[in-house]
């Protein structure tokens, strides 16, 4: 696993020097769901394939710009999912951006997910691993290492509420949820990157990140092997939990690697709350 944790470090490096020099604008080109791509997704896309091929215990590569899987080794044990870069649309403002990656073995469930990586580039380049030793925080330093910072664990409850989706198409229960929790004192912290939004509540303790199933998707748009599975295994590790609105994400298995589900990660006590929101629908 430390092999492909360094490789990651590599590519973080190599994409974080994209994102401040390169070509933010977009391209001819289309992904798997119809969405144009920016130049600087196909370059991170392959910034990340080229690092990763020449790691043999790597047997698979899953990318979200992809439309399929595609074999490295044979021999190898791992198969990774990954978002090359997540929000790459804030890059050009100059918010902050991410990548994430999913380390499964057989195949893309939740439930074979063994590790989960993933990248902040904002004021500082920051990676977080988590696997059965616990969720850790490393920090870019100038010599181009990454050194340890700390141990990252949820409280039972937090402060911040981190609410997806076009209100306007949001169900009213979802609705009514998210005016609750602002009707608590919770602080409303959304940068529309998940990467950030989701690294900020780790850092601060704890809080809520919702991205529900709406009237216009009601499936979600978020991507389970690319986004949702890694952070969910991120926040379990981390002592918080992670579920579909109902059912604990980890437990669910795509039909294709570009399946999507509704979506909310936090501390234990909002996660509840999520419950007994949706409990009846």
């Amino acid at each position: 696993m430390q092999e492909i944790y360094n490789a990651i470090q590599t590519a973080a490096i190599k994409i974080d020097y994209a994102i401040k020099h390169e070509d933010k604008g977009y391209s001819d080109n289309q992904n798997s769901t119809g969405d144009i791509q920016l130049k600087l997704d196909i370059h991170c896309d392959e910034i990340i394939e080229s690092i990763f091929s020449s790691i043999t215990t790597v047997k698979e590569l899953a990318s979200e710009e992809k439309a399929e899987p595609f074999t490295l080794h044979e021999e190898g044990r791992y198969l990774i999912g990954y978002d090359p870069l997540d929000g790459s649309s804030l890059a050009d403002v100059n918010l902050s951006v991410g990548s994430i990656f999913g380390i499964y073995e057989n195949d893309y469930s939740g439930a074979n997910l063994k590790a989960a990586v993933y990248v902040v580039y904002g004021p500082r380049v920051e990676i977080v691993t988590a696997d059965h030793e616990g969720v850790k925080l490393f920090r870019l330093e100038p010599d181009n290492t990454f050194a340890f910072i700390q141990e990252i664990r949820l409280k039972e409850r937090g402060k911040l509420n981190a609410p997806g989706g076009t209100q306007k198409n949001w169900p009213s229960h979802h609705k009514a949820l998210i005016e609750s929790l602002f009707a608590e004192g919770y602080r409303l912290r959304y940068s529309g990157g998940m990467v950030p939004d989701l690294h900020q509540i780790l850092l601060k303790g704890g809080g809520i990140f919702s991205y529900p199933g709406t009237t216009d998707v009601p499936a979600g748009k978020l991507r389970k092997v690319f986004e949702v599975f890694p952070f969910a295994f991120i926040y379990e590790q981390a002592g918080g939990e992670a579920i579909d609105g109902k059912q604990r994400l980890l437990d669910l298995k795509p039909e294709h690697i570009h399946d999507t589900t509704p979506c909310f990660f936090g501390s234990k006590e909002e996660i509840q709350k999520v419950r007994n929101s949706y409990a009846n629908y």
